[in-house]
């Protein structure tokens, strides 16, 4: 099985996680929300298959680029 990192696409704050690790997501599911500017971005998986970690967790600062999770596919 190949894990696939999840990387943030902007630089904020973790909102919401919405999938514990073990949980299975589909391609482009939500795994967390990051709040920023008062709007809240969504952060996609990359392919279908298990969340096999969360890097942050609620409340959390993030930057652009950084890992967040990681989906093993």
């Amino acid at each position: 099985m190949a894990t696939q990192p999840v990387l943030s696409e902007i630089t904020g704050k973790v909102w919401k996680v919405l999938c514990p690790v073990g949980a299975l997501v589909g391609e482009e599911e939500p795994i967390m929300v990051i709040e920023s500017m008062k709007m809240e971005i969504p952060v996609l998986s990359p392919c279908a298959g298990r969340v096999a970690s969360l890097d942050v967790g609620e409340g959390d600062d993030v930057s652009e680029g950084q890992k967040v999770a990681s989906v093993e596919s």
